[in-house]
């Protein structure tokens, strides 16, 4: 996403729209079987933004479970059509994740990583050139992504 351009997204049945207001701090596609469950195929693709750069309109029902790292994740969607719209979760603190299939236009982004591979399907296929980890990308740039990794080494 550029400098200043502003990306839009919503559920299926136009419900609960979202403007995102900030810098997105990586694009990745996960593998972990969290996702897989939640998506019904072999990985998801998301958006790490900072929480209050997401302006929602609308109430999303949720639904949490514990996740592979041992937080909560928490997952955001459509109560009325169930499209999903975003993770957030007790480890990733103020960064949540967007669904970027729920973007108004999915092509604005495009993948930097491939992770939680350890729990990739054989027949999910994904772009040669991407970076791959087993588990979680190392993300040390950020200070919300550095201060999550603190919590999690302190688990």
């Amino acid at each position: 996403m550029a400098d200043g351009e502003m990306l839009a997204g919503g559920c299926l049945c136009g419900a609960i729209r979202y403007r995102l207001n900030g810098p997105l701090l990586f694009v990745s596609q996960c593998c972990c079987r969290d996702c897989q469950k939640a998506t019904g195929t072999g990985h998801t693709t998301i958006c790490g933004i900072e929480r209050k750069d997401v302006i929602l309109d609308g109430e999303p029902a949720t639904f949490t479970n514990a996740g592979d790292t041992g937080g909560d994740v928490t997952r955001h969607f459509c109560g009325t059509c169930g499209g999903r719209l975003f993770t957030s979760g007790t480890l990733p603190g103020s960064v949540v994740m967007i669904q970027a299939g729920s973007l108004d236009t999915p092509d604005a982004v495009t993948p930097e990583s491939v992770i939680y591979h350890k729990d990739a399907v054989a027949w999910d296929r994904f772009d040669p050139a991407l970076p791959v980890f087993e588990e979680m990308s190392p993300r040390a740039n950020h200070p919300a992504l550095r201060s999550l990794k603190a919590q999690a080494d302190a688990l």
